[in-house]
């Protein structure tokens, strides 16, 4: 693993930051490309994917410091909460947010906005987690299979606190997989004209059941807990969020059954 990828000694590249900017680009650009199969300005959703992104980042990285206030305690710590990736809840609460206040500044339809961008939040967080293996952090609880992967650059251990020499469950790459499989079935579903909202629906299911699971295998301490340390944050978000998106897909098919019929009957 190597969380640098360029080191010139008085500048270095975090390859984490490389492979994130390079999958938010390349999400955003796709999702502008969405937006016109569907009559949307795809330069309206190229400056509202942008600022999403931009709002994104700030919220994980505040709820990274919510779950682990130790990133406050320091100029170190402030430090470190730069250079860490953050929570990807908190930057989806902060990017849902940044979303209605635009979407109703260029008066777009929120759910065909959702459904376009979808896809392209799977394809963002592919390249993310492919950031946090390569960082080290977000690693996996001690593994005995042959599974295992072992981080041995002390500079891991010095952003993320990632054991060194043990073999852990790459929680990374597990989510990394999963997001990029969610990636081409979520734009597979795209392409079918579900009724609007059925693909923010099934993405809201499919991470927060695949999240919940991955939790499992997580070894690093800064997620935060909940009901007693019965679940994680993480985990107590998925389960509202699958419920979400269940409720959002029946919505948006009976939202069509009754556009039919308004037709039909005016017909």
């Amino acid at each position: 693993m190597h969380p640098v990828l360029v080191d010139l000694g008085f500048f270095r590249l975090p390859t984490y930051g490389v492979l994130l900017y390079s999958g938010i680009i390349l999400a955003i650009f796709l999702a502008s490309r969405r937006a016109r199969l569907v009559g949307l300005s795809g330069t309206h959703v190229l400056d509202l994917g942008a600022w999403v992104v931009l709002c994104g980042l700030a919220g994980a990285k505040i709820l990274l410091a919510i779950t682990d206030p130790s990133y406050l305690s320091s100029l170190s710590g402030l430090w470190g909460l730069l250079r860490a990736g953050g929570v990807f809840y908190g930057g989806l609460v902060a990017a849902v947010v940044a979303a209605v206040v635009l979407l109703r500044r260029y008066q777009l339809p929120f759910f065909q906005v959702a459904d376009v961008l979808a896809p392209s939040a799977a394809l963002g967080h592919f390249f993310g987690r492919l950031g946090c293996l390569s960082a080290g952090c977000c690693y996996g609880r001690a593994c005995s299979t042959s599974l295992g992967v072992v981080f041995t650059d002390p500079l891991a251990n010095e952003i993320s606190g990632t054991p060194l020499g043990v073999p852990l469950h790459p929680t990374q790459l597990y989510e990394a997989a999963f997001n990029l499989a969610n990636y081409f079935f979520l734009a597979w579903l795209f392409r079918r004209r579900l009724p609007v909202g059925s693909v923010l629906g099934a993405y809201l299911v499919a991470y927060g059941v695949a999240r919940f699971v991955i939790e499992f295998f997580r070894g690093d301490p800064d997620r935060g807990f909940v009901l007693g340390g019965m679940l994680s944050t993480s985990q107590a978000i998925a389960a509202v969020m699958v419920p979400a998106g269940i409720g959002i897909m029946i919505w948006a098919h009976h939202q069509k059954r009754a556009d039919s019929s308004q037709r039909t009957a005016h017909s």
